[in-house]
């Protein structure tokens, strides 16, 4: 694993702990050596990971429509700045240049690009880990609601276990690290599937 790609809100959220993880994680990336690829921009718990792994010494790449750019919110600083000409494009390429995804806390942007990467996984268009590092629990009712997906039967219970979620840095590492992807398959009734042919 050579990169991670971290999805996270371009605001800074209601608490302070939520940018306290922001910094850990940005720094924890730095001494481990690996890549940060991010949205680019230069606010938000966006620009504190940034900024926390590039003060650390790490290489940071950010990949930025040009929508955002001319709303001046491209942080100018980091190692390498991608401009893209939509946020298409930009998924694509984040996920072309990343090992592995960790989302922090964030809003609907957060959600859509991480939802799309398992979507992309469970369709067996990519095998690379994907993981919600919680603060203060703001993940657990989201993580609920996948519970209830496999529940219902509208999730395979081994792909929701294919996804990491918790709070602790060394143990998220250490499950990236050691990832082996789930092959279960993405229809639950087969014999219905069959029929459908």
């Amino acid at each position: 694993m050579k990169s991670i790609c971290v999805y996270c809100g371009s605001n800074a959220g209601s608490k302070p702990a939520y940018s306290e993880r922001a910094i850990a994680l940005g720094t924890r990336l730095a001494k481990e050596n690996l890549t940060l690829v991010y949205g680019g921009g230069n606010v938000g718990l966006m620009g504190i990971v940034a900024d926390a792994a590039l003060a650390a010494g790490g290489e940071v790449v950010g990949v930025i429509p040009q929508q955002l750019v001319d709303w001046e919110v491209a942080h100018r600083g980091v190692t390498k700045l991608e401009i893209v000409g939509s946020m298409h494009e930009r998924k694509a390429r984040m996920f072309d240049l990343a090992d592995a995804f960790v989302a922090l806390p964030g809003g609907f942007g957060t959600l859509d690009e991480m939802f799309e990467m398992l979507t992309w996984r469970q369709l067996g268009l990519g095998d690379k880990p994907c993981a919600f590092l919680d603060v203060d629990g703001f993940y657990a009712p989201l993580i609920a609601m996948m519970d209830r997906m496999v529940d219902e039967r509208f999730l395979h219970e081994d792909q929701r276990r294919d996804l990491w979620h918790g709070d602790n840095l060394d143990a998220l590492f250490a499950w990236l690290r050691d990832y082996a992807p789930a092959r279960a398959n993405k229809w639950l009734d087969e014999k219905r599937r069959s029929q459908l042919r």
